[in-house]
């Protein structure tokens, strides 16, 4: 079993109560023992007794109050439907959407759109294309699409090279609608955000593309075509509202 090194700042769900300390205690000094490099690490009550919910980097994993047992998997309210596992990672995925600069970001359409999504990308994917070339049906359902890189066969492949052309491109729309179309844009280098917005896919736990997330962390992964995906972003929004 891998528990990832790193650290998180301190999130917590809405509804989660203070740990007691020697409760935070063993489960600290066990995780420590497991991992000697964390440096800090975040633990919250669940809403089942005995059991803790432990933050370790983007990685949420669950150990028992007194730290002996150790659970991965997703934690699950079936009376109301709600993953809690994934509502604790939006909390963590919002945190870092929010320090982005829109300006590093390749976008297609309105500022004032209704909904936004940051779309992590891949120009050789083929739902990726697919789901470009409808991006006008998008934009007419009133959503905004916000390119991030995500070459998926990584740092230095050929389509981290693409990617980076594009990215440094005079005109990045133009850029990434030849590439997504198939062709190869003029070759430009410049410095870049690709790499990061890789780096910081894979912290958020994208592992394909296209990955869609919502300004609030929630992820939308794989292609979903114009309206449907409307669809799921007004539950989403209602949801939201509801939980406020």
């Amino acid at each position: 079993m891998r528990i990832y090194s790193g650290v998180i700042s301190l999130l917590a769900l809405a509804f989660v109560a203070q740990v007691s300390a020697a409760d935070e205690q063993a489960i600290e000094e066990r995780v420590r023992a497991l991992v000697p490099e964390v440096e800090t690490l975040a633990i919250a009550e669940t809403p089942v007794d005995g059991v803790m919910e432990v933050q370790l980097n983007n990685e949420i994993i669950y150990m028992s109050e007194d730290g002996r047992y150790l659970m991965q998997g997703r934690l699950i309210d079936l009376e109301t439907q709600t993953d809690l596992t994934d509502a604790t990672k939006s909390v963590l995925r919002r945190e870092k959407l929010n320090d982005l600069d829109e300006a590093q970001m390749v976008s297609f359409g309105p500022d004032d759109a209704e909904f936004e999504l940051m779309v992590f990308t891949d120009t050789d994917c083929g739902y990726c294309r697919r789901l470009h070339e409808q991006i006008e049906d998008y934009n007419d359902e009133g959503i905004r699409i916000n390119y991030l890189a995500f070459p998926r066969a990584g740092i230095g492949s050929e389509t981290y090279n693409t990617m980076v052309s594009v990215w440094c491109a005079d005109d990045r729309q133009s850029a990434m609608n030849t590439a997504k179309s198939g062709k190869q844009p003029p070759e430009a280098e410049c410095e870049n955000p690709v790499e990061e917005q890789w780096r910081l896919g894979k912290s958020l736990g994208v592992t394909g593309t296209p990955s869609m997330m919502t300004p609030d962390g929630d992820m939308i992964p794989g292609y979903v075509p114009p309206r449907q995906l409307r669809q799921r972003l007004e539950t989403l929004s209602k949801n939201q509202a509801s939980a406020e």
